[in-house]
């Protein structure tokens, strides 16, 4: 592609009022308005004085914000130019809109907690975001609700940041704990989340996040079925999200840290050479003739109970499933000719619940493996509203997050309506083909048309999400 030489000259002008450059924001505010996204705020969250005057409608402004790429307060701008005052009423100022972030007490947040998850709750029940309860494959017999929890440093810059410090990654940021729900065909959503200090461990919180986590999941339409399997890293093995899950009637497959009594129960099994399966792994190859994998990679298990030395309300009996691999180092120091007298293998092991019966060794190694997807949530927020945590006041950055998380959600709840290959793309995909779309604004007889790009590749995608979110009113009689 090259600049057209075929006019004289080019000229730009910043002089019609009837442009917009998202107009993807129709169908997705209107989807949110049939969440009831304004009435939820309203009847949920207090904030005092004039700054929290009106909350739903900022709330809103900010969602809106956020669904079209802002990163920042000042980027809630873009939601005021053009013909965006024509579609929506009441758009506030970055100015207004940061004071009011500013006005959050941790109260507040925690009310905003409320809102994001009922808010979920009715996407759900108006989209098919959630999916199907996941069927695991390979033996399994019930069905699953992939319950994944993690944390993530977000980076920060300046010294007015409050509970700014540098966490276990060695950058300085603030802290932002997740949890996102996963079934089958469908794309991760966030059930809870928290925004916590700097320099906090990642186990901070958690027990309070998965029980919430856990209750929202409760209430999605069509997960009632399902058996939720909270799974999580080893920063998170510890009495607090493992008995808080399994209390709430949840299944856990956590990684747990390679301790003395782990080693023990790793070196038992070991040197029993049955007791090994080989699995599906990197560089593996399937072998029709004897359907076995060809993998340098095997699985096996030894029945654990997690906490022995607490009293007994509080140890939990299940399975230490074990991962071995040979070690790297050995196949480059062999490969210079320095052998080794024996195998040098790498052990992985995780703690988990599920009975044996439900899954065997395999599957239930393969899903834990899956617990890696929440890493593409935190990537996709870090590249969305997440790019920066705009405010130097601690609550007013924690409100954020939760907007952010709605704002996510709400994309993906979009994207399911527009169907097919979106349903599962990234939210910076999503923004790129349904939402950051221009359109001219024209209007006869109280009835606004948007003007599109003619030939837009994705247009029936849009469309499709259109007619789903705005239809007209039902005749009444």
């Amino acid at each position: 592609m090259q600049l057209s030489h075929r006019p004289r000259s080019m000229a730009a002008k910043f002089d019609d009022p009837n442009l917009v450059s998202s107009a993807g924001l129709v169908p997705g505010m209107a989807l949110a308005a049939s969440a009831r996204l304004r009435e939820l705020v309203d009847e949920r969250l207090s904030v005092p004085t004039d700054k929290g005057a009106n909350a739903g409608l900022k709330v809103a402004s900010l969602v809106a914000g956020m669904v079209a790429g802002a990163d920042s307060i000042d980027d809630m701008a873009l939601l005021r130019h053009g013909g965006m005052g024509r579609v929506f009423d009441r758009v506030y100022a970055p100015s207004t809109l940061g004071s009011f972030l500013r006005s959050f007490t941790f109260g507040h947040v925690r009310q905003l907690d409320a809102v994001a998850s009922r808010f979920l709750t009715r996407l759900a029940d108006r989209t098919p975001l959630v999916g199907d309860v996941d069927t695991v494959a390979d033996g399994g017999s019930g069905g699953f609700v992939l319950v994944d929890v993690d944390d993530t440093i977000i980076e920060v810059h300046g010294y007015a940041k409050q509970g700014a410090g540098f966490g276990y990654s060695g950058v300085r940021g603030l802290n932002a704990l997740l949890a996102t729900v996963t079934t089958t065909g469908a794309a991760p959503v966030v059930v809870a989340q928290r925004l916590r200090k700097g320099s906090c461990g990642s186990p901070r919180g958690a027990r309070r996040l998965v029980t919430d986590a856990l209750k929202t999941v409760r209430g999605l339409p069509g997960l009632s079925g399902g058996r939720p399997l909270v799974r999580a890293d080893s920063a998170f093995y510890g009495r607090g999200l493992v008995l808080a899950a399994v209390r709430a009637g949840a299944e856990v497959s956590v990684t747990v840290r390679l301790d003395k009594r782990v080693k023990a129960a790793i070196a038992a099994v070991a040197d029993d050479a049955n007791a090994w399966t080989t699995i599906q792994y990197t560089d593996a190859i399937y072998d029709q003739a004897t359907g076995q994998w060809i993998s340098r990679a095997e699985v096996a298990e030894i029945p654990f109970t997690a906490f022995a030395s607490r009293k007994k309300s509080e140890r939990v009996p299940g399975r230490l499933v074990i991962r071995r691999i040979p070690d790297l180092n050995t196949d480059k120091n062999t490969t210079a000719g320095q052998d080794t007298l024996f195998d040098i293998w790498r052990f992985h092991a995780f703690f988990t619940t599920v009975a044996p019966d439900v899954m065997d060794t395999v599957a239930v190694d393969k899903t834990h493996r899956g617990h890696a997807i929440i890493e593409q949530v935190n990537a996709d927020l870090k590249d969305s509203a997440l790019a920066h945590l705009p405010s130097g006041v601690f609550t007013a950055n924690a409100a954020w997050l939760v907007l952010a998380v709605m704002a996510f959600n709400l994309t993906r709840a979009a994207a399911t309506l527009a169907g097919g290959e979106l349903a599962k793309a990234r939210t910076g995909t999503i923004r790129r083909k349904l939402i950051n779309i221009a359109a001219r604004i024209a209007s006869s007889a109280r009835r606004i048309t948007l003007h599109l790009p003619v030939g837009w590749p994705w247009q029936p995608h849009w469309e499709r999400l259109f007619d789903q979110t705005s239809k007209p009113p039902a005749a009444t009689s």
